[in-house]
């Protein structure tokens, strides 16, 4: 028989058993891998996200300046009225050559005789320089002042949008001057007329308040900001009630039963189906059935609506669920009625989510293309739309059709465009997270 050693208290000395590897080292390693994975797919996404950026906006920060030129515009009555007819016949005001007054200013700037014959050439490359854009603007300088008539003005025109890339850098120089559309001469004006300050780059509002042109330095977003002004102002007023109202009825009063089951499923759904699905019904039912006009305000806001609604509803149904019970039971149990519960306790409360669904899903139907294309909403329009129901296109339309611009220089007013589009976007989902912030009790 074996002897079995005793400690001091007479207990049996056990022996430590052999340490078993469960896998806690191997567990570690994986959790480590895992965070790395994490970073390494956070870090590609600002990869990428960084890249875009820089890309649209070393494109589109040089739309914001536009190269003009300083002439002293003689407005001389032999051209703009060299029959005395103004006062019988007021079109001849609105008729006259006015390129042509701004074409002898630049003449007359650079030492060119417009009357010798040898300078033809010359001169039709001078009038090159000058966007044609420069017509309606001393034509409306003449037709709101008939006064200055026979005087002399200083007056900013446009440069030509060739003439602009070339001052911008953006077309080299250096190639064969058969390669380019900017010419050796007009170069060296350019250098003349930038060494004595009367060609600069200002700061282009144009890009603000011009409408469609088929000219990139007079093309602008001021119908597109409008238009789409309008539409935002339409879902506002109809989704939001719409998608608030369907929401308290869904979430606080109506039966539990299969068909308001259906119900969420189908809303669900609609959240989820393209967006130029909704462009094919507004195009069926507000445009082929109601009649209403094509490209108009009215209608992509109907459109944005109907796409919209999903994305409020969903939040704001969220929001209402996050209210706690104990709210609810606290008011009927004070006596409140279930319309009082509701309007006057669980909305309130609920106020910050709805209001961030709302703002996200606005943001969501600002960059929208597909549907508007649909409906007409590429159509050319140079004059501002008066009401929704006036022709407009919306900012995002605006991009599209610039990209599609065979012209060099509205490669930089596309991406100018975006750089808009994107501050929009980032200062309505701003709102959200502020409001959020500071209207959101956490429980």
């Amino acid at each position: 028989m074996t002897d079995i050693p005793f400690d001091q208290a007479g207990a049996v000395d056990a022996v430590a058993p052999p340490r078993r590897d469960i896998g806690i080292q191997r567990r570690y390693r994986a959790e480590r891998r895992f965070r790395l994975y994490g970073l390494i797919a956070i870090g590609i996404g600002i990869f990428f996200l960084a890249a875009l950026l820089f890309t649209v906006v070393r494109g589109g920060y040089t739309a914001f300046w536009q190269t003009s030129i300083n002439l002293a515009v003689s407005f001389d009555p032999d051209v703009i009225d060299a029959d005395g007819k103004r006062d019988s016949d007021p079109n001849v005001l609105a008729t006259a050559n006015y390129p042509l007054l701004a074409r002898n200013a630049l003449a007359t700037k650079l030492g060119i005789d417009v009357d010798a014959e040898g300078n033809r050439a010359e001169l039709r490359l001078l009038s090159g320089m000058i966007s044609q854009g420069v017509r309606t603007q001393l034509r409306d300088m003449v037709l709101a002042d008939p006064s200055i008539i026979g005087t002399t003005q200083n007056v900013w025109v446009l440069a030509a949008a060739d003439v602009d890339s070339a001052h911008k850098g953006q077309i080299d120089l250096s190639v064969p001057e058969s390669r380019r559309k900017v010419k050796d001469k007009q170069v060296g004006w350019m250098k003349t007329l930038t060494a004595d300050g009367t060609m600069i780059e200002r700061f282009n509002r144009g890009l603000f308040t011009f409408g469609a042109s088929s000219r990139p330095e007079t093309a602008g977003m001021g119908v597109a900001l409008i238009g789409s002004l309008y539409m935002m102002l339409i879902v506002l007023v109809l989704a939001l009630p719409i998608g608030v109202a369907a929401s308290i009825y869904l979430e606080e009063f109506a039966p539990k039963n299969r068909w308001t089951d259906l119900i969420e499923v189908n809303i669900n759904n609609l959240a989820a189906v393209p967006s130029i699905v909704f462009g094919l019904l507004g195009l069926a039912v507000f445009v082929n059935f109601a009649g209403l006009p094509r490209s108009a305000s009215l209608v992509g806001g109907l459109v944005l609506t109907l796409m919209t609604l999903p994305t409020i509803i969903i939040a704001t149904r969220a929001a209402l669920k996050a209210v706690p019970p104990s709210i609810r039971s606290g008011a009927l149990g004070i006596g409140a009625s279930r319309m009082q519960t509701v309007f006057h306790h669980v909305l309130p409360l609920a106020a910050p989510g709805i209001l961030t669904g709302t703002i996200i899903g606005l943001a969501q139907a600002l960059g929208e293309t597909a549907p508007l294309l649909l409906i007409g909403m590429v159509a050319f329009v140079a004059d501002y739309p008066a009401t929704p129901l006036d022709p407009a296109t919306a900012l995002p339309v605006q991009i599209y059709m610039w990209a599609n611009e065979a012209e060099r220089a509205f490669v930089e007013r596309t991406s100018g465009a975006i750089i808009i589009l994107l501050l929009f976007l980032a200062a309505m989902n701003l709102a959200a997270i502020l409001l959020r912030r500071r209207f959101e009790r956490r429980w």
